[in-house]
């Protein structure tokens, strides 16, 4: 299966892996990974790199918005095999250690199977690798606040709940916020179309990621690119309003 890789905008794509999205950021011959999809998707990680024109070796870092398995499944591959460091906010680092770990469990998913597509959701990820065990070895915080060093020069914004250290990334210079699980355009779970949080089961603490919603409406920005779902077109700030109506 290939990805479905879609340029957004100069030098930042989209894709779409096996209900999982990662983006890549591009600038002249280096690039930024965020997100690696479920260990599963490892080919097609590789691939859409080739298919953007770049290739794993000039990929400066990969950047995590949190460590769930369908984000951080080939992490430490990639660290391994080509020296990328991996950078997560510093409240996510012993997570992406598996110290602990904050994902929904195989009882929370059997009790909410009852819900539209959560079985057949269920199915594809333990088969695309939801349950293994992909802890990365050395992950690091974010070595500097503010821009990063790197293609795209992304902004990490802290926008807790989904987990602890769940952060997203913009790029105010482009309008681009890369929202990870804090704000989803659609799952397989869900029946809602456009900005939405994630069903209840999926948040380590939902209060605090309906919260982080009022983080999103102070970003500057009309390209929202999702975990879960198709890039969303529009002020960041009104879909994080709409996400928010929704959730209450």
């Amino acid at each position: 299966m290939r990805p479905a890789v879609q340029q957004v905008a100069d030098g930042a794509y989209l894709v779409h892996g096996s209900n999982t999205n990662w983006v890549i950021l591009t600038e002249g011959d280096s690039a930024t990974l965020v997100d690696t999809g479920y260990p599963g998707d490892r080919e097609q990680v590789l691939a859409s790199l080739a298919e953007v024109g770049g290739s794993p070796e000039a990929v400066e870092a990969v950047l995590i918005t949190h460590a769930h398995n369908d984000h951080l499944g080939s992490a430490e591959y990639l660290r391994g095999a080509y020296g990328m460091p991996v950078y997560l906010h510093e409240a996510e680092v012993p997570h992406a250690r598996r110290e602990f770990l904050h994902q929904v469990n195989v009882g929370t998913v059997l009790r909410n199977g009852w819900r539209p597509g959560v079985l057949p959701w269920a199915v594809h990820a333990i088969r695309a690798g939801g349950t293994a065990h992909v802890p990365v070895t050395s992950p690091q915080p974010f070595p500097t606040a503010g821009p990063l060093d790197l293609p795209g020069r992304p902004v990490p914004v802290h926008t807790p709940g989904h987990t602890d250290g769940h952060a997203a990334y913009h790029l105010p210079d482009r309008g681009i916020v890369i929202s990870g699980d804090a704000l989803v355009s659609g799952h397989p779970t869900s029946r809602t179309k456009g900005p939405q949080l994630l069903p209840d089961m999926f948040h380590h603490e939902r209060t605090r990621a309906v919260a982080s919603l009022e983080v999103f409406e102070g970003l500057e920005g009309d390209l929202l690119l999702p975990g879960h779902g198709p890039v969303h077109r529009g002020p960041v700030r009104e879909a994080a309003l709409q996400a928010r109506e929704r959730a209450l």
